[in-house]
């Protein structure tokens, strides 16, 4: 079969995948595995060796990431319901004080965004905002803006999201070296966020009257309001935007519900956060500079493996916020299990993604699309960054786009004969192209948009500038460190 026709049936393929998400509203996993299916027919796979190449694809991008998915939403979890993601928020609050409670609920986000999904990191945070808001007496956007884009930002960047751990699995990438470079990142990509959302908060923005009153009170029989002067129109009323001013409060640490305890300690969520982190880089780091046969190199491969940093850590969890601290055996396992039925379909979602990237290699169309992406000349960074733009931006979801364009782009990075490092960069400015244009086909926009109040014109001109803007920001800094790998 022709190049020509192989690109045509991978353009129609794409097309369908969009018009079945975008149009008809199927399911993700379901529309790229009917996309992968109608592919692979379309371009000659022989239909007994369908089956065969489904369940290659699917088992073998599953029985990298789902462990390591699940054992992350896990931690997170823990964390989650021992009262620790609220206890740390606060104490960074506490720690960085009133004029830099914005700047403490983006490290909040950044930090707590490692273990926890977004869209749970949002509802664990967003109240913690809301609170901060009503004491402050400021536009609940002055801190929720740059929380929620350093959360996001997290969730397209770094390992165990599903994204960037199916990316790497797909190109070839190492999550060490993507943790090793990523972390630094991605952390000056939510500052740069930080800063660029205080311009984006100068001025009070239209607030949706039912989140205005959950936030400040409802307004008092005398035509005033019980506990802060901003309007849900954004009248002259609303809190003084920015930072500082008369008016600024501590804010009292309230009790967390569903705990029965004192909540755990700011160092103790922190070191849990960090201990898979550190083990994964320590495992990187032993391989790439202690001689093979080392004993130590052996002893820090095996810890470092994301599996088994992952389950170190989650059974640290289960003692230190659970069992420590009241949690009986049953109600562990109810936690942890728990933590599954949401990341399900994500982890399906990824599969599915490894299912359309071997169909791709099967049938013949990854050369062919390697061919016509070599001779544009653009380099593999850049491709990498536009293709993942492009899907996040014509289809919304951040991991559909990740390992979609690591299928499309799997064989030309093959072919190019990039070292671990070069790879694990490429994954990163994916990640890049993902956390870019968060816009109305995107469920992240409406989820933050509605739990901020915000209107569809406010939201693009905030929340779809800043991702944007941050976006953009990542990949500068993949091409910065591509000559430094």
């Amino acid at each position: 079969m022709s190049h020509t026709t192989l690109l045509v049936i991978a353009a129609a393929g794409v097309a369908t995948l969009l018009l079945l998400i975008l149009r008809a509203k199927v399911q993700p996993f379901v529309a790229l595995v009917v996309v992968s299916i109608g592919v692979a027919l379309a371009a000659g796979v022989p239909a007994a060796d369908l089956v065969k190449t489904i369940e290659e694809g699917m088992g073998a991008t599953l029985g990298h990431i789902a462990t390591i998915i699940a054992l992350g939403a896990m931690i997170g979890r823990i964390i989650e319901l021992s009262g620790g993601a609220h206890a740390f928020a606060y104490s960074l609050i506490e720690r960085f004080g009133s004029r830099r409670t914005p700047l403490a609920l983006a490290v909040a986000g950044f930090v707590l965004g490692i273990p926890v999904f977004f869209e749970v990191g949002l509802i664990i945070l967003m109240p913690i905002a809301y609170g901060v808001a009503r004491a402050s007496r400021k536009p609940l956007l002055v801190y929720a803006l740059p929380m929620g884009a350093a959360m996001l930002t997290v969730h397209a960047f770094l390992p165990p999201h599903p994204g960037a751990v199916a990316v790497a699995e797909a190109i070839g990438a190492s999550q060490g070296l993507m943790l090793l470079m990523g972390i630094p990142l991605t952390a000056v990509v939510v500052l740069f966020g930080y800063l660029v959302s205080r311009r984006l908060t100068r001025r009070a923005h239209p607030m949706d009257p039912a989140v205005y009153a959950e936030v400040y009170g409802a307004p008092d029989t005398d035509g005033g309001t019980s506990s802060a002067a901003q309007a849900p129109d954004g009248t002259p009323n609303s809190p003084t935007p920015g930072e500082g001013g008369r008016g600024a409060a501590v804010l009292t640490r309230p009790a967390i519900q569903g705990t029965d305890v004192r909540p755990p300690s700011f160092g103790m969520v922190l070191t849990l956060i960090v201990t898979p982190i550190l083990l994964i880089l320590l495992g990187t780091i032993g391989e790439n500079t202690l001689p093979a046969g080392n004993t130590l190199r052996a002893v820090l491969t095996v810890l470092g493996a994301p599996m088994v940093a992952l389950l170190i850590d989650v059974t640290l969890c289960g003692y230190f916020l659970g069992a420590r601290r009241g949690w009986n055996r049953a109600r562990i396992s109810e936690v942890m299990g728990s933590a599954l039925p949401p990341v399900a379909m994500v982890i399906l979602v990824a599969g599915a993604g490894g299912v359309f990237g071997k169909v791709l290699v099967a049938s013949g169309i990854g050369g062919a699309i390697a061919d016509v992406l070599e001779r544009t000349g653009l380099p593999v960074l850049l491709l990498a960054f536009l293709t993942s733009l492009a899907l996040r931006a014509a289809q919304g979801s951040a991991t559909v786009a990740l390992v979609t364009t690591a299928g499309i782009l799997t064989p030309l990075l093959h072919r190019a004969d990039l070292s671990t490092a070069q790879l694990s960069l490429v994954a990163l400015a994916m990640g890049a192209g993902a956390l870019a244009l968060s816009h109305i086909n995107d469920a992240g926009y409406w989820m933050f948009t509605k739990l901020a109040g915000l209107d569809v014109a406010t939201g693009l001109r905030t929340w779809t500038v800043l991702t944007t803007v941050m976006g953009c920001a990542g990949f500068a800094l993949t091409t910065v460190l591509w000559p430094l790998v």
